[in-house]
């Protein structure tokens, strides 16, 4: 049975690759850091549930970025998991630390598909839910930003959407 060992270097010492390879070789495991905000990533990870439905992509916006970015650092820092009050749409996404990658993450959110059924919201499901997903695919959302933070032993992904989908009474598209 392999025993994790948690060391403490400083960040410059951590970035060598010397570092990381005694550290690979000896088997001891690095501190949990936080992982890199990827736009792109998330980005591309979002418009492919889009163009799967020829809907048209979203695009990037920092000012969404910058506010899903504080509530993430909120949520990571304060263990609790909950949507903010925000006048934009929003998904939320929490899960071990460094365990999934940001791609995973938004897949989590588009594997709902499988649940959903093409309809008036909130009539859109055969059982599960989907709500993460049409929040997606929502025809009129034309914006995403997403903010990253570690905490506690978790990643925390906040998608915010302006326009903000799912409204009663509505198709997504």
């Amino acid at each position: 049975m392999r025993r994790k060992t948690t060391i403490q270097m400083s960040s410059s010492v951590m970035k060598t690759s010397s570092a990381l390879l005694l550290i690979g070789l000896t088997g001891l495991s690095l501190p949990l850091r936080a992982q890199t905000l990827a736009p792109e990533v998330l980005l591309g990870s979002h418009n492919q549930y889009r163009e799967a439905l020829g809907i048209a992509p979203l695009i990037w916006s920092d000012e969404l970025a910058a506010s899903a970015q504080q509530w993430a650092d909120q949520l990571a820092s304060s263990n609790r998991f909950q949507h903010s009050d925000t006048r934009y749409g929003e998904n939320l996404w929490m899960g071990t630390a460094n365990a999934y990658s940001q791609a995973k993450m938004v897949q989590s959110w588009g594997d709902e598909r499988h649940a959903y059924v093409h309809g008036v919201f909130p009539n859109v499901t055969t059982g599960g839910v989907v709500g993460h997903y049409t929040q997606i695919i929502w025809r009129r959302t034309e914006k995403v930003g997403c903010g990253l933070a570690t905490g506690r032993g978790n990643d925390v992904l906040v998608c915010q959407y302006d326009p903000p989908g799912n409204w009663r009474g509505e198709s997504p598209y």
